[in-house]
């Protein structure tokens, strides 16, 4: 597959979806449908135009843009995933829906975003049956003269192939995933943060010292886990998260912190570069973890900015991967 290089847009983003410059990219995530009780995918009434036209309008600035439909993500029960999956019945149920309502709006794909597999299930086995059953669907419906095309089908995953719940574990299902999806966009981000950890962090740093977490690290544990290089689709982030300094003369990386600047401390791109213009914080790059941060005063702020995101792009220790996938359409809002 030719590169990939993604961005996501929300209907509630404060973004016309007209304002963007969709050259940029090659594929554009809509973000995001949801899942209901009743195994279907659903649209909110007030974003029914919008998805309508949502191609249409990202082809004013790059006629070959490929757009795919996010289903799932922070606004979705992890347990309407868990129960859909489960039964072979309810699989086909969602399955049909999201290939019907792709076709109806002229997505050219579709993304899973099921952000937690459940340790006390059989959510790995689950899983990796709907992404058999989902490609085998698509392969079908491609064959009829109605859909000249086989949709993408892509899934956003935590950025480990293992997540751990006190002793229990759970893994993703990685042979499924690389016989059945086009691309797997890993999320690289959100490692340390200002509400769980009492010293600055960078909460996607590239690199870091000492085995601790990192992008990079992630990256090769789903190489190891047997996912393929031209499968993963790095993603980034132009959001950061906002510590407060315990002593403002200490401001450094691991410096003491008395928990988030703000109730999570999460901060727009938008949002952070205000704080730098109002308040003349001081900026810093650190080249050896690859990751930004800026301060003033009791606030401590890590980010990525564009060096940060240049240095993830190329990352030297991660080579071939089929690309990146981008945050920016989020992240510039307060959303």
């Amino acid at each position: 597959m030719a590169v990939v290089k993604a961005g996501y847009w929300l209907p509630d983003s404060g973004i016309p979806v007209s304002d963007i410059d969709a050259s940029f990219f090659t594929h554009f995530f809509y973000a995001f449908a949801d899942l209901d009780p009743q195994n279907q995918v659903t649209i909110p009434p007030q974003d029914q135009i919008t998805l309508s036209t949502f191609k249409t309008t990202l082809q004013r600035s790059n006629p070959s843009i490929k757009t795919l439909l996010s289903i799932g993500g922070e606004n979705t029960p992890a347990d309407y995933f868990s129960s859909m999956a489960s039964d072979a019945t309810s699989r086909k149920e969602f399955i049909d829906s999201s290939i019907e309502i792709a076709l109806k709006h002229s997505f050219d794909g579709l993304n899973l975003d099921w952000n937690f597999l459940d340790t006390e299930t059989d959510d790995t086995t689950n899983l990796g049956l709907l992404l058999k059953e989902w490609r085998a669907n698509v392969k079908a419906k491609a064959t009829s003269a109605s859909q000249p095309a086989e949709l993408l089908l892509t899934a956003s995953v935590y950025h480990s192939p293992e997540r751990r719940a006190g002793r229990a574990r759970i893994t993703y299902p990685v042979d499924s995933m690389k016989e059945n999806l086009d691309w797997v966009n890993v999320k690289a981000y959100d490692y340390y943060m200002p509400y769980s950890f009492q010293v600055t962090s960078s909460h996607a740093p590239l690199y870091e010292r000492h085995g601790r977490l990192c992008t990079s690290s992630c990256i090769q544990s789903w190489i190891r886990a047997g996912l393929a290089r031209d499968k993963i689709v790095m993603g980034l982030n132009f959001y950061g998260f906002a510590f407060k300094l315990a002593d403002p003369a200490r401001n450094g990386l691991g410096a003491p912190a008395i928990g988030p600047f703000t109730a999570d401390g999460k901060m727009s791109y938008k949002e952070i570069d205000a704080f730098i213009q109002k308040n003349e914080a001081a900026i810093l790059y650190k080249a050896d973890l690859g990751t930004n941060y800026c301060h003033s005063g009791s606030t401590w702020i890590c980010y990525d900015d564009v060096k940060a995101i240049k240095t993830k792009a190329k990352n030297p220790r991660s080579p071939s991967l089929l690309a990146y996938l981008t945050l920016v359409l989020i992240a510039f809002t307060s959303s």
